[in-house]
């Protein structure tokens, strides 16, 4: 955005936001043309008659999914008129400015430009979830990776900043799973982000983060580099869940277990499955009896064996075509502590100087640079 050229005389005021604007709408059609207004108004009708109807709630996971879909297309919707909306209204600010000399609406024009410019970035990001899974709500597992204490404290703040990010946005979370190192940190954990688009917009999340700091368990004081890593998975519908052969996994149960050693519970309600075909490991302990935590535990389970099966299918397409090397390092992210102050994503170049502020929840910056820079990224 160039910068508007101010005062031509003592109280005279010219705006000269007709090329901003113009670009603005521009952008505006061609996300309007995607999102397709017409049949979102229809399936915000459709569900609203799901949404009437008598026996709704007779089954409650069936509501909840009406509901959350209803909500989530209003919302969209809403969006989209009041974008629309705010563009009328600025042209009309800055005639107003313009026309009268008024400081004052040249400083709301001004900052209008910057909010709907803001606005219409992150719609136009939205806009590129569209694959096959993009909509579903996402289960994120962090582990520890090499660097002893300094990976297991790294892996922790991790799980904050992913649980900070989704609170920021009012998205509901769960933790199914934690697992505490012996002296500090965590070597895993596992959340459920339930919101849409949550697997669209957090996929590009995973893969291998590295701390670079000052390591606050070592006594000397020594520079420490620690790793860990981030899975991201789509949380399928119950309706496409895998079929998993009761002898294909092994059912552990154990007494949940929180810091230090504080029984969470007295009976043994955590549980842990494993698949023994591909070795998949999956635990939850969040829910109070053994039943609930199962099925929960078997959901993830078979998301986790899901986006298997699609990579392995896409890993064969791939070596079919002569592609051969991944489109993903194993490294995308560096969070840079000393001797300097830097976190930077190693696919985008996308970096910011405030590691403090990405580390409490500030990563739409990234996932924006990350979902575009997937999309112009050669597919194999």
């Amino acid at each position: 955005m160039t910068g508007w050229p101010g005062r031509l005389g003592f109280d005279m005021i010219e705006l000269e936001f007709s090329e901003q604007i113009a670009a603005l709408r521009a952008t505006f059609d061609d996300i309007r043309s995607v999102i397709d207004i017409d049949r979102l108004r229809t399936d915000i009708a459709d569900l609203n008659e799901q949404a009437g109807a008598p026996d709704l709630w007779d089954d409650s996971d069936h509501a909840q999914k009406v509901t959350s879909q209803l909500s989530h297309r209003q919302s969209e919707l809403a969006r989209i008129v009041s974008i629309e909306s705010r563009l009328d209204d600025l042209e009309v600010l800055v005639e107003l400015a313009n026309a009268e000399g008024d400081q004052e609406s040249a400083d709301e024009a001004t900052a209008e430009l910057a909010s709907i410019t803001k606005v219409l970035g992150d719609l136009e990001v939205h806009t590129l979830l569209n694959g096959e899974f993009d909509v579903r709500p996402a289960v994120i597992t962090i582990r520890s990776g090499a660097g002893g204490v300094d990976a297991a404290d790294f892996a922790e703040m991790l799980l904050r900043m992913y649980l900070r990010w989704a609170e920021q946005h009012n998205y509901p979370v769960q933790v199914l799973d934690v697992g505490y190192a012996e002296e500090a940190g965590i070597k895993s954990a596992t959340i459920q982000v339930d919101a849409p688009y949550a697997f669209g917009t957090l996929s590009v999340e995973a893969g291998t983060h590295r701390l670079v700091r000052m390591s606050p368990f070592n006594s000397a004081g020594k520079r420490q580099t620690s790793f860990a890593a981030v899975e991201v998975v789509p949380l399928i519908e119950q309706t496409e869940s895998i079929e998993v052969p009761e002898n294909d996994i092994r059912v552990d149960v154990f007494r949940s277990s929180g810091p230090g050693g504080q029984s969470v519970n007295t009976t043994d309600s955590a549980v842990r499955i494993t698949h023994l075909p591909t070795g998949t490991v999956v635990s939850c302990q969040n829910e109070k009896s053994q039943i609930q935590n199962r099925a929960a535990a078997m959901r993830v389970l078979q998301s986790r064996l899901l986006l298997l099966q699609r990579e392995q299918e896409a890993a064969t397409k791939k070596e079919l075509a002569g592609v051969i090397t991944a489109s993903w390092g194993d490294q995308m992210r560096s969070y840079v502590l000393a001797p300097y102050q830097m976190v930077k994503d190693l696919r985008t170049n996308y970096e910011v100087n405030n590691p403090g502020q990405v580390f409490d929840g500030d990563l739409d910056g990234f996932i924006a640079a990350g979902i575009r820079w997937r999309k112009q990224a050669p597919q194999g």
